[in-house]
Order: structure tokens, then C-alpha cells, then sequence
């Protein structure tokens, strides 16, 4: 009875730890983690048709020494259909957004107030003459 008891327990040990390190290894990386990987990166998306044969490409993500998101180009068949650049505050916040439309021109401006707790609080959207056009409130609730 005694071996068989500490057999169970053994088994039961084996097998947490088990399943500890799988779970450790299967944890999600922290954000610092996520941005040294990023950092000087470049990601270019392409689409393929169905045969694989023709290829293009669909959009870019460009990312700055620091690891954060400076730029997002979106493409269509007839060339760059939209691009966003990112702006930062001192404490790496995104504050700014400009997008250009197809022709490379400033067609929108977003800017970003940040609550305490650093979740979004208001978006304040612009004309690019810096005329506000719209605002866009975020509510959090659980």
C-alpha cells in the first residue's frame, strides 16, 4: 500500500511538472520581448493568387531602433493605396498619426489622449489644413 501511494505521488509529480514546463514554454513574451524582436524590422506581406504564380505585394510595417511601429503602408493592385506614420511622446505613447492617401498626401490627422491607466481616452481626428473634424471617445467598462 505504501509503494503504490508513493507511486501515485511520483506519477502526480512527474506529470505537474510536466505540464509546467509546457506551460512555460507556451507563456506569452513579455511586451519588452515582443519590441527587441521588432526593433529595426521591416515586414513586407505579398498575396498570391490561387495557382501561386503571380505575386504582390500587400503591405509593409516598418519599425524604428527602439522596436516600435514608425510606419504601415497598405497596398492595392494599382500601387500604395494608404500610408500611416506614427509619432511618439517621451514615454514611447503613440500621440500622433498622419495618413497619406494614394497620391502620398496628408489626407487625415489622428491625435490620442491617454487615460491614468494608459488605456485610450479620446481620438481627435483632423482635416490637413488642422481644421478638427471628428472626435472619437473610448468607454471602458467590464
Amino acid at each position: 500500500m505504501k509503494i503504490r501511494f508513493l507511486k501515485t505521488n511520483l506519477l502526480l509529480f512527474v506529470l505537474f511538472g510536466a505540464i509546467s514546463i509546457i506551460a512555460a514554454k507556451g507563456s506569452p513574451e513579455s511586451l519588452n520581448e515582443k519590441r527587441d524582436k521588432k526593433k529595426d524590422l521591416t515586414i513586407r506581406e505579398y498575396n498570391t493568387d490561387a495557382n501561386g504564380k503571380s505575386r504582390w505585394l500587400d503591405h509593409v510595417t516598418v519599425y524604428n531602433e527602439e522596436g516600435y511601429k514608425i510606419e504601415e503602408i497598405e497596398y492595392a493592385t494599382y500601387g500604395m493605396r494608404e500610408r500611416v506614420t506614427f509619432f511618439y511622446d517621451a514615454k514611447f505613447v503613440c500621440i500622433k498619426e498622419v495618413v497619406y492617401d494614394d497620391r502620398n498626401k496628408v489626407s487625415r490627422i489622428r491625435k490620442y489622449d491617454y487615460n491614468p491607466d494608459g488605456t485610450k481616452k479620446t481620438q481627435y481626428n483632423y482635416l490637413p489644413n488642422g481644421r478638427l473634424y471628428s472626435t472619437k471617445v473610448y468607454q471602458y467598462t467590464n
